[in-house]
């Protein structure tokens, strides 16, 4: 199995479940609250893992604990964490809203996430003994950069969820083996408001491009040529919180245990977004992030 390593934000997701969002200045009762593990980086970390795939977490948490409670669940994910190094600055925390049709809304406080504004010696050496690096945008700029860099130069392939979108350098994303945006992202970071026409311009100069689209499946592009719309499981939707995250796990963790290695072919892609596709719909049926995951099992059976 090739290595898979996460560079990316662990966070306590602090959950309330309430019928709909408040207006401004209203107070409202919620129905339920739970405090789950989370953070892109830690869920698609948990994600792939479930699925089969060899992780290591790269990253910070904080003397606290919340800290430890998210490094317990990553061991216990039989995950590896000698690059999540423990920091003075507390822990990082989601907190989220979830409204009784299934969807949501987030506000995260980074915390630790954002004392990772370079690589450790540790992390270093993890990524260049790595197959795959993931990472996403919740984690400082600097970082990113030099992790594509080090990636780079070892020949590791690349994946990034450009979420939260934010300002990238010049040719940034085009150094990215694989860009995986939703359509909102798809849209702030093309500009074209149709998900097929972005994902074309994300591919460009030989990248791959997945576009999720939620109930409506992804578009999958390579090399500026869309190769098709992958369609969506259909299911009743209880908790979106992880379903992205959910997807490039799975994803990442199919890719890793394809014999061609990180040499992906337009079937190899094919075949991992159907399974990525599976794990999603079995996620948002599940409340909670880490929580609602399926493990390697349960996408085998559906996908028989």
């Amino acid at each position: 199995m090739n290595k898979i390593a996460v560079l990316g934000s662990a966070n306590m997701d602090l959950v309330v479940r309430q019928p709909r969002l408040p207006k401004p200045g209203e107070t409202m009762f919620g129905t339920d609250f739970t405090t789950v593990p989370g953070g892109k980086g830690l869920n698609q970390a948990v994600a792939a893992a479930r699925i089969g795939g060899n992780v290591e977490f790269l990253g910070a948490v904080g003397h606290d604990g919340y800290g430890t409670q998210l490094r317990e669940l990553l061991t216990s994910e039989g995950l590896g964490v000698a690059g999540l190094a423990t920091v003075s600055a507390p822990t990082g925390t989601a907190h989220i809203s979830v409204v009784d049709s299934g969807e949501n809304s987030i506000v995260v406080v980074s915390g630790a996430n954002m004392t990772v504004t370079a690589l450790t010696d540790e992390q270093r050496s993890t990524i260049e003994a790595s197959a795959f690096l993931v990472m996403q945008c919740e984690l400082p700029l600097s970082v990113l950069v030099e992790a594509i860099a080090v990636a780079k130069d070892a020949g590791v392939f690349t994946v990034l969820t450009p979420a939260p979108v934010m300002p990238l350098p010049d040719g940034f994303l085009a150094s990215v083996d694989l860009v995986v945006p939703n359509q909102i992202e798809a849209i702030e970071l093309t500009g074209e408001a149709d998900p097929v026409r972005a994902a074309e311009v994300l591919s460009a100069r030989q990248t791959w491009a997945i576009v999720t689209l939620g109930s409506e499946g992804s578009v999958v592009a390579h090399d500026g040529t869309v190769l098709g719309l992958a369609p969506a499981r259909p299911v009743k939707a209880v908790d979106t919180t992880a379903a992205g995250d959910t997807f490039v796990g799975a994803l990442v963790a199919r890719l890793a245990t394809l014999d061609t290695g990180t040499q992906i072919s337009e079937a190899d892609m094919i075949e991992a977004v159907r399974w990525a596709t599976v794990a999603s719909s079995i996620a948002v049926t599940r409340a909670g992030a880490t929580t609602s995951m399926p493990t390697l099992d349960e996408v085998q059976a559906i996908i028989g």
